[in-house]
């Protein structure tokens, strides 16, 4: 019998690269809820961004039915051209963009991957990526774990949360690499137009800047709006990788199936770090997928007047609560000012432990986010209101 002998946990440094980054804002507020409910408290959870609602039957029977085949258990690493031809197929069908599928689309771990992977395989340490804020923490995170450098572009109420390319300085210029966009956007809700795009394209030729745009929320749009793919700008492939998803648009978070196209050489250069990171997507996953980008698309229809029932509702609660707020015209958020000047993360953390609800501080997605709380329209109308009525009522009494 071995003899028991304590030993001394060995002291372990992370690596430079990591070392300050924080924790994820939304696993610490999971604990904070956890806790609350523990004691009895019911919380209402409008905070983070993921869809509530399932897949449509013929997604998961394409699914079941891949899953079932005995030659669907392997690996897919280098089996991915069927599905990237879907890719092709739904671009051409949604955007009337041609997109090769040998050398113009990849597939992702769901877009976040690649969102990531990009600033890997791209920047060098003192290479600068322009990075709008607020914005989906990735953008610059990736940059900083690259060794790159962050410049803001402040996303401003005031010039409809886009950015002032020409406000960028000449130094910083120079040394560019990346610029990243989101449109529809998280957190503020905004859209882009077509022209904007265009300004952007001729933008990133004049400086020999990489444009990734980041377009997981172009199939949510509320009383007709459609989104538009910046590559429908003439020419944009030459100068960007446009990510999309099938999260949002699917109900497909929880699948992680995504996909980048684009820039040839720059997709080129993430399946490559990919092909060190992981295996591709299960076999299953991306049958279901192509279904669903070339299958029926009017479910999309009902499934959008849903949100907008719920983008009204919160709506309409916060105007009757005095807090101002502009109805987005897609993706799942309304981005609403945090009352009397207050520090978004104080009034959220107040909201949740006086009121049981959940939202998101602005800040969290970027200085310039400050003054703001993030409202998510994934929960059941009915609960929403509710929320939202404790919102009101809670503002009331502390006024």
């Amino acid at each position: 019998m071995l003899s028991e002998v304590n030993y001394a946990l060995m002291e372990l440094q992370p690596a430079h690269r990591i070392a300050a980054l924080k924790p994820y804002f939304f696993a610490d507020l999971a604990k904070r809820i956890a806790a609350l409910r523990a004691k009895g408290t019911d919380v209402v959870r409008l905070d983070i961004g993921s869809p509530d609602l399932p897949p449509p039957g013929f997604i998961l029977e394409g699914m079941f039915e891949s899953a079932q085949r005995a030659d669907t258990h392997g690996y897919t690493l280098g089996m991915t051209q069927k599905f990237r031809k879907a890719v092709a197929e739904y671009y051409k069908a949604r955007f009337e963009v041609e997109i090769d599928p040998a050398t113009e689309a990849i597939d992702l771990l769901g877009s976040k991957e690649g969102l990531f992977i990009l600033s890997q395989a791209v920047l060098n340490p003192g290479d600068v990526a322009l990075v709008p804020d607020p914005s989906y923490a990735v953008y610059a995170k990736s940059t900083e774990i690259a060794g790159g450098q962050v410049h803001l572009m402040p996303l401003l109420e005031e010039n409809a949360f886009l950015p002032d390319l020409d406000a960028v300085p000449a130094e910083v210029l120079r040394r560019a690499k990346i610029l990243w966009l989101n449109y529809p956007n998280n957190p503020t809700g905004a859209i882009a137009d077509l022209a904007f795009f265009e300004k952007v394209i001729a933008f990133a030729r004049k400086h020999n800047i990489l444009v990734a745009h980041d377009n997981p929320y172009c199939d949510v749009g509320f009383n007709g709006y459609r989104a538009p793919s910046i590559l429908q700008v003439p020419g944009a492939k030459e100068v960007t990788v446009e990510f999309n998803s099938l999260s949002k648009t699917y109900n497909m978070a929880g699948w992680r199936v995504g996909m980048a196209v684009g820039h040839p050489q720059a997709l080129k250069y993430i399946e490559t770090y990919k092909s060190q990171q992981d295996s591709a997507i299960f076999a299953p996953l991306m049958a279901a997928g192509e279904l669903a980008m070339l299958g029926d698309q009017t479910w999309l229809n009902e499934r959008n007047r849903i949100y907008q029932e719920r983008r009204d509702a919160v709506v309409d609660g916060l105007h009757r609560a005095g807090v101002r707020v502009a109805p987005p015209q897609a993706a799942l958020y309304v981005w609403a000012p945090v009352p009397n000047g207050e520090s978004s993360m104080e009034f959220c953390a107040a909201m949740l432990s006086e009121c049981g609800v959940s939202t998101t501080p602005g800040v969290v997605f970027g200085q310039h986010g400050e003054g703001y709380f993030r409202v998510s329209l994934v929960t059941d109308v009915a609960r929403l209101r509710e929320g939202v009525e404790r919102i009101s009522d809670w503002l009331q009494r502390r006024r």
